[in-house]
């Protein structure tokens, strides 16, 4: 009995049962990583993700670039045109338009318009000013000086509308591709557990996340952008109107200030 009594305590504790699947389902939590990821990678999952890479990089390239030239046009806008209309030289006005940077578009616009002028009045009495008169020359001058700097401002907005519209598409390939991998996981090993599909389902999360990661600020940027040149295509029709008025006819429309000289240079 004094055995049996001693026993007792012993046959009455609890047995601890570990909790089924716990380490396997933490095991297969660490295979959802980016690590992971990449070493698992098929011939189509790296196509996919260096796909997409390409499109960040070109995204971020074009954001930075429209960036910076948007804000270099924006930040001389006013200066170059008010220091044209208000320098009472032909050379001065002219010198100071040949000094602006390569891509200040609104100095090359007056440049053109200016030697537009300048060669109709050294042609006359040629078959050209018979052809064309003064303001339809120089408005045909001025008219593909607009649209050569509205193209140029144009540069990289394909790439950003490219790149935002496609992006969670080819990022969608990558989930599907993923969600297949598991499928195929399930079928070999008939174990729809955690451990057997947490692999392929982590590519395909990830995929799904990397393509709208591309995506969304190359959306953004591209908005920003059309607003940002909807503004400066506004301020080139209205300084095109001015010049076309000052060079064919002398003066411009508001009567303002303008240097008479450079429309007979």
């Amino acid at each position: 009995m004094q055995q049996d009594a001693s026993q007792t305590p012993a046959a009455a504790q609890p047995a601890v049962v570990p909790a089924p699947g716990g380490g396997s389902n933490a095991a297969a939590m660490s295979q959802m990583g980016f690590h992971d990821l990449i070493q698992n990678f098929d011939a189509l999952g790296w196509i996919v993700f260096i796909t997409l890479c390409v499109m960040s990089i070109s995204s971020i390239y074009f954001v930075v670039a429209n960036f910076l030239r948007n804000g270099m046009i924006r930040a001389r806008m006013e200066k170059v045109i008010n220091t044209f209309w208000d320098t009472p030289s032909a050379q001065d006005a002219v010198r100071f338009l040949e000094e602006q940077p390569k891509g200040e578009p609104f100095s090359k616009i007056a440049l053109d318009a200016a030697q537009a002028a300048a060669h109709h009045q050294r042609n006359e009495g040629s078959r050209l000013v018979e052809a064309l008169n003064r303001s339809e020359f120089i408005d045909r001058s001025l008219r593909q000086a607009v649209a050569r700097e509205s193209l140029r401002l144009e540069g990289g907005m394909t790439v950003l509308a490219t790149v935002g519209s496609s992006a969670p598409f080819v990022g969608l390939l990558g989930t599907v591709w993923g969600i297949y991998h598991a499928l195929i996981k399930i079928a070999a090993s008939g174990n729809a557990s955690m451990e057997a599909v947490a692999g392929p389902v982590g590519e395909a999360l990830i995929m799904t996340a990397f393509g709208l990661f591309v995506a969304i600020p190359a959306v953004l940027a591209y908005n920003f952008f059309v607003r940002q040149n909807r503004v400066i295509y506004a301020r080139f029709d209205e300084f095109a109107h001015d010049l076309h008025d000052f060079f064919a006819t002398g003066s411009r429309v508001d009567g303002g200030a303008a240097p008479v000289a450079v429309a007979r240079k």
